[in-house]
């Protein structure tokens, strides 16, 4: 029987992760795809680096609801639709129980107390800046999810944020009201009237909440994480993500409804228990959704065992030169130059590695970022006839050394420092004089996979 087990767990094993999901289709990449995520998902959530990110973001989300909802709410009340803040808010609690919806009351209670306009200036700007580090907080946890070392800028974070947070709920709730106002037309009635438009009008109301989530989850997934994601690698996490978050919704409704013990336990504050574990769910189930929109996205990284994101030396060099030659060539040719987003895709790489070599680039005096793009863009320093390819692997070779820890400070050894010494000529020898605009003219600087 042992034996058995051991060569249906190695028939598994090579089904789900012998083959490249990119290259295989029909039902069977469906089905590889579906276990490959669990996989990844178990191992996540068993590493423990999701569940930390949640519970970080249950502590920002405490400090920073209020001066969230109250900017919003004041954005809103210009335009005459604050009241419509509140039933998405009922909505969030109502898995909590008849507790819950006192908690929104209290919490709209606040918001309704918080005057904007006698806080001055400082206060003020302080209420802007609770915002968005609770948003920047945000960020963090969906670039770790995909590989991204690096935030927004500050210019950026404020133009970005305050413009979801400012323009966004204006929209949503136009676009709903715009919506009830068509349904409610003498023309939209009559025609629900007629079957089986008027079932199908009725089904799709049921199905509205659910859609309403799937999008915002959707949303987030595009707008959040500082790269670029696909919409059908958004689209298919927020709908996961949107359908688990209400149907959790609907089961810890049930479990706060048939258990009484939490509050003869903690008392008065069974109820602030409940809300961190609501809160601590909603977050892991929104970071789960990223993390599945990542995976349709790269699907070559869902590998059977973990997979840490270091450079070799080698491949730090390699990638050095080939982003060097990208941005070079079509420097050289006046072409568009190349932005993060679009070398990652071209080289096939997490966006952490390559965002790391490119800073290395930038502090070596080789690129500068231009950010009068969005995203930003790179662009030689010097003229690429000036920089040598010898120079050039010398900088990337020795980055991260500094005056505490570099190559002097070792206890010489003769014998060694030869060795090392017979290295660098020998990189010297072999490219001698040739230059970046040598290798750009070389011939052939497509890439290949």
């Amino acid at each position: 029987m042992k034996h058995k087990l051991q060569e249906l767990k190695a028939w598994l094993a090579a089904y789900v992760w012998e083959d490249d999901l990119r290259h295989l289709g029909g039902l069977r990449k469906v089905l590889v795809f579906f276990l490959r995520v669990l996989h990844m998902l178990f191992r996540e959530l068993l590493g423990g680096q999701l569940n930390l990110r949640a519970m970080s973001l249950v502590y920002t989300t405490l400090l920073s609801l209020v001066p969230l909802l109250a900017v919003s709410f004041s954005v809103l009340k210009g335009f005459g639709v604050h009241t419509k803040i509140e039933p998405l808010l009922y909505n969030f609690m109502m898995p909590l129980g008849p507790k819950g919806i006192e908690v929104a009351d209290r919490i709209i209670s606040f918001v309704e107390n918080v005057q904007v306009g006698v806080l001055g200036s400082v206060g003020f700007a302080l209420l802007i800046y609770t915002v968005i580090a609770l948003l920047q907080k945000i960020e963090a946890a969906f670039n770790f999810v995909w590989q991204i070392d690096h935030l927004r800028t500050m210019s950026q974070r404020f133009s970005n944020y305050l413009s979801v947070i400012l323009v966004g709920p204006v929209l949503v709730f136009s676009a709903l009201g715009l919506t009830a106002t068509i349904l409610n037309t003498e023309l939209a009635q009559k025609l629900m009237s007629l079957e089986p438009l008027g079932t199908m009008v009725v089904y799709t109301g049921k199905l509205i909440p659910y859609l309403l989530v799937c999008l915002a989850f959707t949303f987030i997934y595009i707008f959040i994480p500082n790269t670029r994601v696909r919409l059908k690698a958004a689209l298919v996490g927020g709908v996961i993500a949107g359908v688990l978050w209400e149907t959790t919704g609907w089961g810890f409704a049930t479990f706060i409804a048939s258990s009484t013990k939490y509050a003869a336990i903690y008392s008065s504050f069974a109820i602030l228990i409940m809300l961190l574990i609501w809160l601590y769910i909603s977050w892991l189930i929104l970071l789960v959704g990223s993390q599945i929109a990542y995976f349709v996205q790269y699907p070559k990284y869902m590998t059977l065992h973990r997979v840490r994101f270091a450079l070799s030396n080698r491949l730090r060099e390699h990638l050095a030169l080939q982003i060097m030659c990208l941005v070079g060539t079509n420097h050289y040719f006046n072409k568009p130059p190349w932005n993060l987003d679009a070398l990652i895709e071209t080289l096939d790489l997490p966006g952490e590695p390559v965002h790391r070599v490119i800073a290395i680039l930038i502090d070596a005096g080789y690129l500068i970022e231009v950010g009068g793009e969005d995203p930003p863009v790179y662009l030689p320093v010097h003229d690429i006839g000036t920089m040598r390819l010898a120079d050039l692997l010398a900088d990337v070779r020795q980055a991260g050394e500094n005056r505490v820890l570099n190559a002097e400070q070792l206890e010489s050894i003769a014998a060694v420092h030869r060795v090392m010494s017979d290295i660098g000529d020998l990189y010297q020898d072999t490219l001698g004089a040739r230059t970046l605009k040598d290798l750009v003219l070389s011939g052939d600087t497509s890439t290949s996979q």
